[in-house]
């Protein structure tokens, strides 16, 4: 890449030597034909017929042409470093933006979020080009031509020439950087616009439940406008920088030919020497008019980049230690000493939590809704850090050991199974992005969702929409348990794993589970009980404690909260058994 700049910025420079000289050719081909005698009278129709110079005219020709070719030549070293540079940009945003935690994500706005990244990414080609290919070669250029005019002409043309450039550049810079807060503007209601419109879009169905298509509208019109006045406001000042722009190069430029004509008058210079002075001021003020304008779009470019690369100072609240192991899995056991958390310091959600998983045996946690049990499987794939006590692998504590590697050792099956929209195939595999069709499949078989993959037209190439929306909720569920079994994770935990299924399916899924479960730590966080009465040990959670431990029999006859919970099941298993007889 270094190279490919390196060429780009010599044809630059060999293309402004052939600008630069373009003048100079002009000025001795006007004098050639404005001199005495290199005329010769005709005769007829055509009074008479010049004696032109024709090589001169041919020099002149080709030092255009070059001026092209030399600025092709630089895009064409320069196309792939742009591109480069935009890639690479990107992949590192991305790359970090998945290093952030948990936190950052359930916080986040994704449409805004997508369209900053989308701005960023385009605006650095963009300053890639414009600064060097625009800004640095103007300037350049203005030396160059102020040099040749004081060399040829005196220290006032240099001088006058300078000064314009001077006072054209400040007024735009003092301008564009007033006008930069209605681009921030700008960009801050176009990320507010986008992520309703995502967020509405996404959540379609609710929309239409509640009837209020026009409610959203209605939202997203009022970004919009936000929008418009920004945007109408940035348009509007513009008018203003550019009649002042014009108005300096205007001045300039009258300055300096009324010079130059009166050079002529006193005999000082030629008609070539008076139109060398115009060309070298067009050539200069051309370029220095749409340097404004490139100003312009690299403070913009500038602005778009800083909201991207803001992203970048945010905090990794969960990172690896410096020097941090690879997880040396062996049994599996999982332990939790002690372990305190609360997503607000303020409110705590586990006190006090002390269980260990024996390796290869089966730990069920149950309790009511909100008594932390999914809070254990965040913690337990380092999603947050715990505030005190520690969570240890193998006698490992997963704080001193890569992100990578322990994830790597646990599946689960989440209780809300998000999809990515590609195929049924895509899905399964992702659980081993490396494993070969016959592994997919016979996950499949273990999660008992080949059968209905099979049946539909396209099979394993079934699309299943954005978020998994085209298949059902046990679908998607069967869809996360293939690709968790595909994985062959050492520790696997269950997240309200059959939740989604019905009573015939769920007891066929159970099956499956408890085969590839055998010989595995098993962790599961169940709410229908009997799902857990085979586990080697329950934990009965209440307000961030456990309240009860032991298996399904124990926990029965000590006639506590498990017992009650149980007995609560039970009845309305009963109720609704009872009321579907009655139907029947």
């Amino acid at each position: 890449m270094k190279a490919r700049v390196l060429a780009a910025l010599s044809m630059l420079v060999m293309a402004k030597a052939a600008t630069v000289t373009v003048p100079l050719l002009f000025k001795v081909i006007v004098d050639q034909l404005a001199t005495p005698g290199s005329v010769i009278p005709g005769a007829g129709l055509v009074p008479e017929i010049m004696l032109v110079p024709v090589a001169l005219i041919a020099g002149f020709g080709a030092l255009r042409l070059a001026s092209q070719a030399f600025n092709e030549l630089r895009d064409f070293f320069f196309a792939r470093v742009g591109r480069r540079a935009t890639r690479q940009v990107a992949l590192r945003i991305f790359r970090y933006m998945h290093s952030l935690a948990l936190r950052f994500h359930l916080d986040r706005q994704t449409g805004g979020l997508s369209r900053t990244i989308e701005r960023g990414t385009r605006a650095i080609e963009s300053l890639l080009r414009l600064s060097l290919f625009s800004i640095l070669p103007t300037l350049v250029e203005a030396v160059l031509s102020s040099a040749i005019l004081w060399i040829m002409f005196g220290f006032k043309y240099a001088a006058v020439t300078f000064v314009t450039i001077i006072v054209y550049i400040a007024y735009t810079m003092t301008l564009t950087a007033w006008r930069l807060k209605y681009r921030r503007r700008m960009n801050e209601s176009d990320n507010e616009a986008n992520t309703r419109a995502i967020d509405s879009l996404l959540n379609y169905e609710t929309v239409k439940y509640f009837g209020n298509e026009e409610h959203e509208a209605a939202r997203y019109d009022r970004s919009l406008r936000t929008y418009e006045e920004a945007s109408v406001r940035s348009l509007t000042t513009l008018s203003l920088v550019n009649i002042g722009q014009g108005l300096i190069i205007g001045i300039g430029l009258v300055v300096v030919m009324v010079m130059a004509a009166q050079g002529m008058q006193a005999g000082t210079m030629s008609i070539g020497d008076f139109t060398a002075v115009y060309a070298y001021l067009i050539q200069l003020y051309l370029p220095l008019n749409f340097l404004g304008f490139v100003y312009r779009e690299i403070k913009q470019s500038l602005v778009d980049m800083e909201y991207m690369f803001s992203l970048i100072d945010e905090e990794q609240e969960v990172a690896d230690a410096p020097g941090a192991a690879t997880l040396d899995i062996g049994a599996g056991e999982v332990v939790f000493e002690n372990v305190q958390f609360g997503y607000d310091p303020r409110r705590p959600i586990l006190k006090g939590i002390s269980f260990t998983v024996p390796a290869g045996k089966t730990t069920a946690i149950v309790g009511p809704t909100g008594a932390g049990k999914s809070t254990i499987s965040r913690l337990l794939f380092r999603f947050y850090d715990v505030n005190q006590g520690r969570i240890l692998i193998d006698g490992q504590d997963i704080r001193e050991v890569t992100q990578a590697s322990l994830r790597a050792a646990i599946g689960i099956v989440p209780q809300d199974t998000v999809l990515f929209n590609d195929t049924v195939y895509y899905n399964i595999a992702y659980g081993r992005p490396g494993a070969i069709k016959t592994e997919i499949e016979a996950a499949a078989r273990l999660a008992q969702i080949h059968e209905f993959i099979v049946s539909t037209p396209d099979g394993y190439e079934t699309k299943v929409g954005e978020r998994g929306l085209k298949l059902s909720g046990g679908e998607k569920q069967r869809v996360a348990i293939a690709r968790t079994i595909l994985k062959q994770p050492r520790i696997l935990m269950f997240d309200e794993a059959t939740s989604a299924l019905d009573t015939h399916t769920e007891k066929e899924i159970q099956a499956a589970l408890k085969e590839i479960s055998a010989d595995r730590t098993t962790l599961t966080i169940a709410h229908r009980l009997s799902t857990v009465v085979d586990a080697d040990e329950i934990l009965v959670f209440e307000e961030g404690r456990i309240i009860e431990r032991g298996r399904h029999v124990d926990l029965l006859q000590k006639g506590g909260t498990y017992s009650r919970l149980w007995s609560r099941q039970q009845e309305t298993v009963t109720s609704s058994g009872g009321l579907t007889r009655e139907l029947a």
